[in-house]
């Protein structure tokens, strides 16, 4: 399916390609990394933090785009950085649930405007979250609003750009404790989307398309 083709039509075939909401969580025991890119790691045997964003995909026109957020300069951690809306799971919350709460608190955006089309692939982040991706659609006639507090900026990325595996890059960096990192990134504009956000879009191609990038 080409990324370009007509809503409609991308939305059922996304939909086909995704866990479907009433299995609940996907499987646990499967799931992308950010060590994905390093051969020969193990996950350190400790519990993780579940939590999951939202992957809105907007009709625009004939095409389709993707809200990314640029992360506040004043929080703690990941700050400025390209993200999906999204967080930390509350207890009794289901993926989507939370999804759909931490994009109304982030970006303002209305769940009564989102038709949710399933679930992607979980991702394990390096800082010890377990984060399951939920696909939605985003109708006309929604209003944005950034909370100030978590989310500098809001804009909207096309879904055929980052369906496209030749915009990823593989980089890498090393940590404050020496330890290598490897990850995705990719450049829209003068946006780095990189780490778990590239992560999570580029699994999100695998998961759609079934092939990975050498």
């Amino acid at each position: 399916m080409n990324p370009h083709a007509p809503p409609g039509e991308v939305r059922e075939w996304v939909a086909s390609h995704l866990d479907p909401l009433e299995e609940g969580d996907p499987a646990t025991t499967l799931h992308n990394s950010d060590h994905d890119l390093l051969p020969g790691w193990s996950p350190p045997d400790t519990p993780l933090t579940p939590a999951s964003v939202l992957v809105a995909l907007v009709q625009r026109g004939l095409s389709l785009s993707v809200i990314l957020t640029r992360r506040s300069d004043t929080l703690r951690r990941h700050t400025g950085q390209i993200a999906l809306p999204g967080g930390r799971r509350d207890p009794g919350e289901t993926p989507w649930q939370t999804a759909l709460r931490e994009a109304h608190e982030e970006v303002g955006l209305d769940p009564a405007f989102v038709s949710l089309a399933g679930l992607s692939t979980p991702y394990r982040t390096g800082t010890g979250y377990l984060i399951t991706p939920v696909v939605g659609f985003v109708r006309p006639g929604f209003t944005l609003t950034a909370n100030p507090d978590e989310v500098a900026d809001i804009f909207e990325t096309p879904f055929g750009f980052l369906m496209d595996p030749a915009n990823y890059e593989q980089q890498e960096r090393a940590l404050p404790t020496g330890e290598l990192r490897r990850f995705y990134a990719a450049t829209y504009e003068d946006r780095y989307i990189w780490g778990a956000t590239a992560g999570i879009l580029r699994a999100l191609y695998d998961r759609l398309y079934g092939a990975a990038v050498a």
